[in-house]
């Protein structure tokens, strides 16, 4: 973990000279600084020469390209929150810990240098004066550190008194953040930023995952603030592709990728058609992700970074006292068509013990099971076939569709099933008891069980673990698998508990949408990241 919570690294190299410096600055910063990570550009100037005031670089092409360099190099530092300013006028909302410069930017003693970044962050951004100031060495293999003669850093950006942007901006990344430095640098009074909501999202990838609006608009406001305070912000959910963008008057402006200048001509037909100008639409290029992998974008998207979220671990794992740490029981669950039952084979083949309360609810339904008399005097001898055992189809239509009834039946089938789980568990811990006194190492038990939430069974794990998928890929294998019609798988879906429902209860989201490799590596990933969970700390 980087010493630093936060910081400030100040730039004075000419502008063109960043594209090709940007990657070594970063990777030297996020050496020390776990983030965010605030950068203040001002070029010419010397840090260790007499005060200066700020002076912000001009708004032009060389900027936006120093501005996507940094931002590029950032998105290789994953988690790395890097915040470019683009004008003082604040304290910035997370207060740098140290303060950082290039050291080939300030040759000479470092003492004035050190002195100089002091003066610079007490006198502009409110910083304490005492905190520690640290020059960076860098890799400047590249090129020239002077950049593209050929560039030229005067030209100036178009300017406008109020600008318009929309988006999920959803876990906010590289190219989000030069989308809204963009939106920055042509405003000069307000910025309207529409965030997709509601139905917006669901046709999105893994929408389960996409952050809640407010915390959206939350992160959204303080990325806006800390870089350019001058500004007004105007935040507002979207639940159409349009929202005010066709009905403000006073907008004059409105910022788009390659991907979305379409839909800015489209909201320019609706401005003519309610008696308002066009805007201008001005275009930022896609911002190339330099990680992706095979079933990711090649740009940097909110969608790529949700996937890498599948596998890991999201929320802290269930602390309970009663619960032995031994085995260690994973809750895996998941809707109809999610793939949950192939995951938990390939967790079976990585060495979990693996526990199917599906078979368990046959077993307590059979004659002589645990469930047995109690089902059939609570719905009569109508639901038994000629050899006395129990007709589960005739059993589900008494109960499908009449809440009353399915929960007459599941308080009856639930705790039973639920005993013989937990009976299988204290076997299984007598059994890793021994083998832990052998030094055989440890055991990690997965309860495989589509109703673990509905039923209140995360008390008997440590971690619930949800397998998910669209539900029009769910009805398509349910349809192919089952032979239903796509109106009786729908209506099968409807019957259960949501996607979104099961991921805020979770601990890990696998997703099966992809091809069977892509579902293999997530569970390794979870598995090794879980290993890695249950290893004891190293002795100090």
């Amino acid at each position: 973990m980087p010493p630093f919570a936060s910081g400030l690294l100040v730039l004075t190299a000419p502008l063109p000279a960043l594209p090709r410096r940007a990657a070594g600055l970063v990777a030297a910063a996020a050496g020390l600084v776990a983030g965010p990570l605030y950068v203040h550009l001002q070029p010419g100037l010397r840090l260790g020469g007499p005060a200066a005031g700020p002076a912000a670089p001009p708004a032009g092409p060389a900027l936006l390209r120093a501005l996507a360099a940094l931002y590029t190099a950032a998105a290789a530092r994953r988690g790395l929150d890097l915040r470019v300013l683009l004008g003082p006028g604040r304290r910035l909302a997370r207060q740098p810990r140290v303060l950082l410069a290039a050291a080939a930017e300030a040759p000479g003693p470092p003492e004035p240098v050190q002195l100089g970044l002091q003066r610079l962050a007490a006198a502009v951004y409110g910083c304490p004066p005492s905190l520690p100031a640290l020059l960076l060495g860098e890799d400047t293999a590249g090129g020239d550190p002077e950049g593209d003669p050929e560039q030229d850093p005067e030209a100036a950006l178009p300017e406008f008194l109020d600008v318009a942007v929309g988006g999920t901006f959803d876990r906010l990344h590289g190219a989000h953040r030069l989308l809204l430095s963009a939106c920055c640098l042509l405003a000069r009074r307000r910025l309207l930023a529409g965030v997709a909501d509601g139905e917006l999202l669901r046709h999105k990838v893994l929408p389960e995952l996409i952050e809640p609006y407010e915390l959206r608009a939350a992160k959204l406001r303080e990325f806006l603030e800390d870089v350019k305070p001058s500004l007004c912000y105007d935040i507002v959910p979207l639940a159409d592709p349009f929202g005010p963008s066709v009905t403000d008057p006073d907008l004059q402006c409105l910022v788009v990728s390659e991907e979305t200048h379409r839909g800015g001509e489209a909201v320019n037909k609706k401005r003519l058609e309610n008696g308002l100008p066009e805007l201008a639409l001005y275009e930022i290029q896609l911002m190339k992700d330099p990680e992706h992998s095979q079933n990711e974008e090649e740009k940097i998207s909110s969608s790529s970074l949700r996937q890498r979220l599948l596998g890991t671990l999201l929320q802290p794992p269930r602390r309970d006292p009663a619960l032995p740490l031994r085995p260690y029981v994973i809750g895996l669950t998941g809707g109809t068509g999610s793939g949950k039952t192939s995951m938990a084979k390939l967790l079976g083949q990585l060495g979990a013990f693996v526990i199917d309360a599906d078979q368990l609810g046959h077993a307590v339904y059979a004659p002589g099971g645990p469930a047995y008399q109690a089902v059939v005097a609570a719905f009569g001898a109508e639901i038994l076939n000629k050899d006395g055992t129990i007709n589960r189809k005739v059993l589900g239509a008494k109960v499908f569709g009449n809440q009353e009834q399915l929960k007459r039946l599941t308080d009856i089938v639930w705790p039973k099933i639920a005993q013989m789980v937990k009976e299988r568990v204290r076997r299984l811990r007598l059994k890793v008891m021994r083998a832990v006194k052998r030094q055989e190492g440890k055991a990690v038990c997965v309860l495989d069980a589509a109703v673990l939430l509905e039923a209140g069974w995360q008390d008997m794990v440590h971690e619930v673990w949800t397998a998910i998928i669209p539900e029009e890929e769910a009805v398509r294998r349910i349809v192919a698998r089952d032979g239903l019609t796509e109106e009786a798988a729908r209506r099968r879906l409807q019957s259960q508990m949501s996607n979104r429902q099961r991921v805020e209860q979770s601990q890990v989201v696998l997703c099966s949408l992809w091809e069977p490799e892509i579902t293999r590596q997530q569970v390794h990933k979870a598995w090794d990241l879980l290993q890695q969970r249950l290893s004891p700390e190293p002795s100090p």
